[in-house]
């Protein structure tokens, strides 16, 4: 098992969870040639976040929430990685794409501030109602 200061974590959250994810190595799919039909280089990453020490309710149901699509039904997030050829490279892989999906899950967007708009833009609007109005009469004109 690779230890936190080797994958060079940037979130501190990650951090925090590590000893909580557990990894699981199978043969894999990917590159590897004949290699791959003899060596356990996929590594599937298994995090139950419900059970988890470090997060508190409010976080747990921002994840339920935001994550669905990566959690399956006994509420554990699953991540599988065999782009690698090497089961240390996915294992890296796979905490790295942990890391941006719980960024993504806990984003939280800026309010929208509503402003008005300035005199000149709609001046501007109104000059190009005006125009496109013309237009159209002038179409009229033809058919009446």
């Amino acid at each position: 098992m690779l230890s936190a200061p080797i994958l060079r974590l940037q979130t501190p959250l990650v951090k925090d969870i590590f000893h909580e994810i557990v990894f699981q190595s199978q043969r894999s799919s990917g590159p590897g040639g004949q290699n791959v039909n003899k060596t356990n280089s996929s590594v599937q990453l298994r995090w139950s976040f419900l059970e988890s020490a470090v997060l508190s309710e409010d976080q747990k149901k921002r994840i339920a929430e935001k994550l669905q699509k990566w959690i399956s039904k006994e509420n554990i997030i699953l991540i599988r990685s065999d782009v690698h050829r090497d089961q240390d490279q996915n294992k890296r892989e796979v905490v790295t794409r942990l890391q941006t999906i719980l960024n993504e899950g806990f984003h939280v967007p800026k309010k929208r501030k509503a402003t008005k708009p300035t005199f000149s833009s709609k001046k501007k609007k109104e000059a190009s109602k005006k125009i496109r109005s013309e237009v159209k009469k002038g179409r009229q004109a033809k058919w009446t």
